[in-house]
């Protein structure tokens, strides 16, 4: 039992059809892989999903683990109140989790909710999944402003702590690329954009981790990226591990990258 499988997913709230009303047809391919990967999420039966989170609550040096029993939220941001998302937390792994970081001495803790209702970065993923598989219980992870070598150590941390409590868990990194591929766009044109796009899901789709800590800092702000950080912590939980990564798709006509990548577990390596 442990970590049997991760996730890189976009979480662009436009691809929820009640939101979208159709414009999500615009991205099909996206749409497209975010079923199959819902589909493999639920082959594996989780009876956790650990999902890290963009839009989770972030400090600038300390990782943000939500707290209670439960939660939910709505995509009334959006346009679409009436569809809502809600689950149990697995509050026995985030205690492991806590104590395992202490244990590292990475900041990381329950302290600091600011906001109970789940974020549309854990939302999107949930979506899908929900579509496929409902029998597990969730644990979310907010960024730092830390180094990404922290990131890769909380994956670590998270990997070292599903182990030990012998969960059947899924692990789904929700982060977009970069928000500047186009002139029109919501964040204009840069052309560290499509460059950053062009690396990660390079890096992403032959499971080369470790380069993921070569992108320098300035390179990823000036592309306006989203999910480096959280990649990077799905990159240190399937630190040691033997995995069969595919590439499922890529797009970015809006001027906003959207990859989806999986990977199975196949042995300890």
């Amino acid at each position: 039992m442990g970590i049997s499988a991760a996730f890189m997913l976009p979480h662009p709230p436009l691809i929820v059809p009640e939101i979208g009303r159709g414009e999500e047809q615009k991205i099909s391919k996206t749409v497209d892989a975010y079923h199959e990967a819902a589909r493999k999420i639920a082959a594996h039966k989780p009876e956790t999903v650990i999902v890290i989170s963009p839009h989770q609550t972030m400090y600038a040096d300390y990782f943000h683990i939500s707290p209670g029993s439960c939660a939910q939220g709505d995509f009334g941001r959006f346009g679409a109140p009436h569809v809502t998302i809600q689950a149990g937390y697995d509050t026995q792994l985030v205690q492991l989790l806590c104590r395992q970081a202490g244990l590292r001495g990475l900041p990381a803790g329950t302290d600091g909710e600011r906001d109970r209702k789940l974020d549309h970065g854990t939302m999107v993923p949930l979506y899908f999944a929900g579509q496929y598989w409902k029998h597990y219980r969730l644990v979310r992870i907010g960024l730092s402003g830390l180094s990404l070598k922290k990131h890769y150590e909380l994956g670590q941390c998270i990997r070292e702590a599903v182990a030990a409590l012998g969960r059947r868990t899924v692990l789904i990194a929700s982060g977009d690329l970069s928000h500047r591929l186009k002139a029109d766009g919501p964040y204009g044109f840069s052309k560290e954009g499509p460059e950053y796009d062009r690396r990660v899901m390079d890096v992403m789709k032959r499971a080369a981790f470790g380069e993921l800590l070569a992108f320098p800092e300035d390179f990823c702000e000036k592309a306006a990226e989203c999910g480096h950080r959280s990649f990077t912590i799905l990159a240190g939980a399937l630190d040691g591990q033997e995995v069969l990564a595919q590439k499922l798709s890529y797009e970015g006509p809006f001027g906003v990258g959207y990859g989806i990548c999986t990977y199975e577990v196949r042995a300890d390596d």
